[in-house]
């Protein structure tokens, strides 16, 4: 990976750190927990302090809130995907699967349920951890589901390209905890969230499906996404079934439920291409941040960075070589082949098909998950170059053919221009950057042309 490259990434990641972000927020003074400026909490009204925790980031916030709480934490039960813990001291974790939930999920959730219903009165105080990933770790269907149906129906929403608030709208009305439900089984205690954010806008009833916050979805918001998406039909019975009943609404904006909860997002998409941008000036590039809430096709977001970089090259619009181009958010695709790979490195293949003409080579592609995975891929992204689809050409691949497969990842491999972090201990969406680190003769030659042109002008006589 170009170390450019290399040093925004990690510049983004670090601002948004799940351990930090808690620390920055999180003080524990004297007998006060503040939080922020309008949140002060006299730990002297509470019997006793729990912890519930859910989402890929939830262990390395739980072991920061560890730390600031210290004995007054009484325990906790955290939930986070597997391969994305770290060590507790007072927290029980419990590792389960993502993105579609599995039969480890289900255990965890009714783990959860049963730490609540034996731990909690009126007067504790609950410390809610959450992170995106939280709505596949911790699936608990309203009866009669199965674990089965919300499979299904999961896998069916995500090949159809539907978005995260799609996803999660669906997830809330098939859930005995999402969409604000939990919150009916913490006996009315008193409840703090602090939330990473992985969706657009930063919504917390979004956010892993909005465990501690009201829901203003409805079922028939549900029925609607079904027939947008064409999938009224393929759902399994019973999920179609207990749509269609609308019994048992998630509780809304204004319910007394949630009097004594307190939301609040800590990590966000902009703040990371923030501290990008910041790393980017220092490596004398002028940055510059498209957007923190790029969503729809993958293709056509593709299509708008090359668009924006071929005409930086050309005009110097919206910057002048150097520059870096940065953007945020969370891109759809609907999956039509049976490859390997995600929507950050499709970003990387298409850009690196549009491109394949070119004569500049140092423009560099490329977008990741903030969270280490892109779709079921052990890579979080790609990067590519205008050289890219001609190297792989003489090596006998299409860009064509791997798209057509949505088989982004096998691609790279061969290439060798895969983005691996790991687990990154945050997840606030994705990451993509459009590099041109210098000034090229012919973009000075045209600007000179067009300074002595306009050094030259004289108005023609009328």
């Amino acid at each position: 990976m170009p170390h450019i490259l290399q040093s925004l990434i990690q510049a983004a990641l670090q601002a948004v750190d799940a351990e930090r972000a808690v620390r920055r927020i999180l003080k524990l003074q004297g007998e006060r927990l503040v939080i922020d400026a309008s949140l002060s909490l006299d730990l002297g009204n509470y019997r006793r302090i729990y912890l519930l925790g859910v989402g890929k980031a939830s262990a390395a916030m739980a072991a920061a809130a560890e730390r600031i709480l210290g004995s007054r934490l009484e325990s906790g039960y955290v939930v986070v995907k597997r391969g994305h813990g770290c060590p507790l001291q007072r927290c029980h974790l419990v590792e389960a699967g993502h993105p579609e939930p599995d039969e480890g999920g289900l255990q965890a959730a009714q783990g959860a349920l049963e730490f609540l219903e034996a731990n909690l009165q009126q007067d504790d105080l609950l410390l809610m951890l959450i992170s995106g990933g939280g709505s596949a770790l911790l699936p608990l269907p309203c009866p009669p589901l199965t674990l089965q149906d919300k499979q299904q129906a999961t896998r069916l929403l995500l090949r159809s390209g539907a978005s995260i608030h799609e996803m999660n709208m669906l997830r809330k009305h098939l859930s005995a905890f999402k969409g604000g439900r939990l919150v009916e089984h913490t006996r009315g205690c008193r409840i703090v969230t602090l939330l990473i954010s992985d969706v657009i806008g930063d919504d917390s009833s979004v956010i892993a499906s909005g465990l501690t916050a009201p829901d203003a979805s409805t079922f028939a918001d549900c029925l609607d996404i079904l027939d947008r998406r064409g999938l009224r039909d393929r759902i399994p019975p019973r999920v179609a079934e207990h749509l269609l009943q609308g019994a048992c609404e998630t509780p809304k904006p204004g319910d007394p439920l949630f009097e004594r909860v307190s939301n609040r997002v800590i990590a966000t998409n902009r703040q990371a291409l923030q501290a990008a941008a910041q790393k980017a000036r220092q490596q004398g590039l002028a940055p510059l941040i498209l957007s923190s809430t790029i969503q729809g096709s993958t293709r056509e977001a593709a299509r708008l960075h090359v668009a924006l970089a071929r005409e930086a090259l050309d005009s110097g619009n919206p910057l002048q070589p150097p520059c870096c181009l940065i953007s945020g958010g969370e891109t759809t695709v609907e999956v039509k082949g049976d490859g390997l790979g995600g929507r950050n490195q499709e970003f990387a293949l298409w850009c690196a098909r549009d491109t394949q003409d070119w004569r500049e080579k140092d423009v560099i592609f490329a977008s990741l998950g903030s969270d280490g995975n892109d779709g079921p891929t052990p890579a979080a992204g790609a990067w590519a170059t205008p050289e890219t689809a001609r190297k792989a050409a003489e090596m006998g691949l299409s860009c064509r053919d791997f798209l057509r497969r949505n088989d982004s990842h096998r691609f790279f491999k061969e290439m060798d221009q895969l983005i691996v972090t790991g687990p990154t201990r945050t997840n606030v969406m994705d990451l993509r950057f459009v590099i041109l680190p210098k000034r090229l003769e012919r973009f000075r030659a045209k600007t000179q042309s067009r300074k002595e042109d306009a050094d030259g002008w004289t108005p023609e006589d009328p």
